[in-house]
Order: structure tokens, then C-alpha cells, then sequence
């Protein structure tokens, strides 16, 4: 996708939580987005804070957490991702997650994947969510090309502080068709009430804009609705919306860790590709390349064992 000459700016805005499950199962479509869309869009994410710090603490936590794990198997059966075999508690606050993916954001959109999918990682898959600042450095420990040491004086910052301060704040200010959105999906996307009787993004949302309009993707939702976004909003654009699948081998080097779902949506070739390990998890594999599974928290001999 290429803009033409003299085509409107655009901006992709992908609002998010790290330890959301939905934002969790859209990675597959998610990742084949980012492949495609070309560095004339602007994308930008916005952490919502799903778990805030200010919510009022469970009377009885084991029974939330399994209450919880039964909503994320729940969501994980629609979208096919993986689900930890034993999620030790709900998460006591994203702030952590969201000030440490936020920091990594400063060292290069790479290395902001890589970390932010750790994150995602450390609840979905080994069921200890990254809900300290201890917890989301450590899951960050060892991602290729990351300076731990600037990531957790960052995260610290009064300046990535205000940033995700700010990113709260937007996502508490939906634009009105948030507030209604069509059916046809499990998860169709309509934005939360807040405890203030305020409104905030369903997780996860896609807002496209340009000077001369927007679109809303809500939800859960299939990679054709992302690009029919686009199309919609920018005719002129040359739109290339199904890239060409990489080889196995190639693909898990590049993003680190792949699921089962991701596999079959961005390689073509047998699967899985020579060298990979094996991660098993309550409903299904994650493979990691032999270089993240050196770092990996799932590998570490501290590492949460399955069941």
C-alpha cells in the first residue's frame, strides 16, 4: 500500500491493553496488518488500561481468578489462541505492562513488538501476568536489540508516565459511533461504560483518519474489515491488502514467537520449521525461534510448568 502523490496524511490508531485476551487473539490479523501497511501511515497505539488502579480489589480472589480464567478460555475458543494452563491470578493493574511497553516504544518500533508481545505473553501464555514493574521488566529481559537498563530508567519517567496518563484519557474519550457497533462477531465492540458513567474503547479498536474523514474497526474482528477501512477512506491509496505469506523459517525469526493461528495466517510451508521450540500451553503450542527461546521467560528454569 502506497499513498499517491498528494494523498492524505493517514493515521492508524490501535488502541490496546497488554493483557487484554481479545487484543490477545487479534494478534494473528494484527500482525498481517503491520506487514502490510506501508511507513507513510502513521501508526500509533494507545494503552487503555484495563485493569486500573483504582479498581476496587476482589472479595474473594480465587474465586475471580477462576471466574477469569473461565472467560479467557472462553474468548480463546473464538479466536483460537493459545490460553495458559493454570492463570495464577487476574491482574492486579496494567499500569506496569503499559509504562514498560510504552518505554520500549523509545527504542525503535521493533523492539517495541518484541516487548509489548512478551507482555501479552506472560499472561496468555505461562498464566503469571506482568502486573508489577519487577514482572514486565523481567518478561523484557533478553529481547533482542533492547537496552534493559534505558528501559527501566523509561519506564520510571515522569515523561512515559504523562504519555500513558494521555493514552488513558483518549481512550476514555471514544467518538460517538463507538458507542453502537454492528453485530456479527463474538466480540462486536460497543465501548465500555466507565464507573464515572464515561465511555472507553472495547479492546481491541482500530481507528483509521484522515483531514477528510474516519473509520472505526471495533472488536474482534477479520483482516478484510481493517482493509475495506482503509479502501473506504482512501481511494487513491494503493492498497496491496494480501501480502505474500513468508517462508516458516523466516517468518518465526521475524516476529520471535508465533501461535498456532499466526502460523497458519503468515507462513506457507510445513510447519513447524526445523530448530523451533516447542512452548505447550492449555489448548495448543507457542513456537519461538531458537534465538527468543534463549531469553524467553517461558524457558527460564523459573519458567511456570504445565500441568
Amino acid at each position: 500500500m502506497t499513498e499517491e502523490p498528494g494523498g492524505p496524511p493517514v493515521e492508524w490508531v490501535e488502541y490496546t491493553d497488554p493483557l487484554c485476551p481479545w487484543a490477545w487473539g487479534s494478534e494473528p490479523v494484527f500482525r498481517r496488518l503491520r506487514a502490510a501497511l506501508p511507513a507513510q501511515v502513521r501508526r500509533r497505539r494507545v494503552f487503555c488500561v484495563l485493569f486500573d488502579e483504582d479498581d476496587d480489589p476482589a472479595p474473594d480472589p480465587a474465586a475471580e481468578t477462576a471466574w477469569y480464567a473461565g472467560y479467557v478460555d472462553e474468548v480463546c475458543r473464538h479466536t483460537g489462541a493459545p490460553r495458559a494452563a493454570r492463570l495464577s491470578r487476574v491482574a492486579a493493574s496494567s499500569w506496569p505492562a503499559s509504562l514498560v511497553a510504552k518505554a520500549a516504544e523509545l527504542q525503535g518500533a521493533e523492539v517495541a513488538e518484541r516487548v509489548l508481545r512478551r507482555l501479552r505473553e506472560t499472561v496468555f501464555v505461562l498464566g503469571e501476568p506482568a502486573d508489577t514493574p519487577a514482572l514486565a521488566l523481567s518478561a523484557a529481559r533478553g529481547t533482542p536489540g533492547l537496552d534493559l537498563a534505558r528501559l527501566s530508567s523509561d519506564a520510571r519517567s515522569g515523561a512515559v508516565l504523562e504519555r500513558v496518563r494521555a493514552d488513558r484519557a483518549e481512550a476514555r474519550r471514544p467518538v460517538p459511533e463507538a458507542c453502537t457497533a454492528p453485530g456479527g462477531t463474538p466480540h462486536p465492540g460497543a465501548a465500555r461504560e466507565t464507573a464515572d458513567g464515561g465511555h472507553r474503547y472495547a479492546l481491541p479498536t482500530v481507528l483509521v483518519r484522515t483531514p477528510a474523514g474516519r473509520r472505526l474497526v471495533p472488536g474482534w474482528r477479520p483482516y478484510g474489515a481493517y482493509s475495506a477501512a482503509v479502501r473506504e477512506l482512501c481511494p487513491r491509496m494503493r492498497w496491496e491488502p494480501e501480502p505474500d505469506p513468508a517462508a516458516p523459517d523466516e517468518a518465526l525469526r521475524r516476529h520471535g514467537s508465533l501461535t498456532g493461528p499466526e502460523a497458519r495466517l503468515l507462513t506457507d510451508g510445513p510447519w513447524p520449521p526445523a530448530g523451533a521450540v516447542r512452548v505447550e500451553t492449555g489448548n495448543g503450542p507457542l513456537w519461538l525461534h531458537p534465538e527468543e527461546a534463549a531469553t524467553h521467560p517461558a524457558t527460564r528454569p523459573d519458567a511456570p510448568s504445565t500441568p
